[in-house]
């Protein structure tokens, strides 16, 4: 049986078929046994599926109730309304309170480091030696703050091997 055979046979069972292709199929249905057993199980289907359907009845006739489904849809569907502009003073407003905030904490936190000697720095202990004065060495350490000058001068020798002036010979 083909598809078109099929698709006449719930044509004719729904009354929708024109007179001219149902006495067509009436004399197809007399010779194929197996489009009779179709259009005989096609109609205890649909008398099986008749007493199974409520009738639903509306309070308003049909175009009203789908119009009134339509308007629903139609209200949730509508554009949310547009913002209004935000100026440029309050756009620069809301901006400058977290930026202020930052470089003040950045501020402090350079302040504290210079107070505390974080970003000074560290030096080796030095050594100087004056040029005009080659007796005289300095000696200085940063970290412990101590500064040390060593004074040598040759006169001390002389005297020294000589012995005190008070002395006597």
């Amino acid at each position: 049986m083909n598809r078109d055979l099929h698709l006449n046979l719930q044509a004719s069972l729904d009354g929708e078929l024109p007179e001219a292709e149902a006495r067509k199929l009436s004399e197809a249905l007399g010779r194929d046994a197996e489009a009779g057993a179709l259009l005989t199980e096609l109609r205890n289907t649909r008398s099986a599926l008749a007493g199974f359907e409520a009738e639903i009845k509306l309070p308003e006739s049909r175009e009203f109730y789908w119009s009134k489904i339509k308007r629903d849809i139609q209200r949730l569907e509508k554009p949310e309304p547009a913002r209004p502009a935000v100026s440029l003073w309050t756009a620069w407003r809301k901006s400058l309170v977290p930026v202020s905030a930052a470089v003040a904490l950045v501020l402090g936190v350079i302040l504290l480091g210079l107070q505390s000697g974080f970003w000074s720095q560290a030096r080796a202990p030095q050594l100087e030696t004056a040029m005009a004065d080659s007796g005289a060495f300095t000696y200085r350490d940063d970290s412990a703050g101590v500064t040390l000058v060593w004074l040598s001068y040759s006169g001390e020798n002389e005297i020294a091997e000589r012995g005190p002036a008070d002395t006597l010979q």
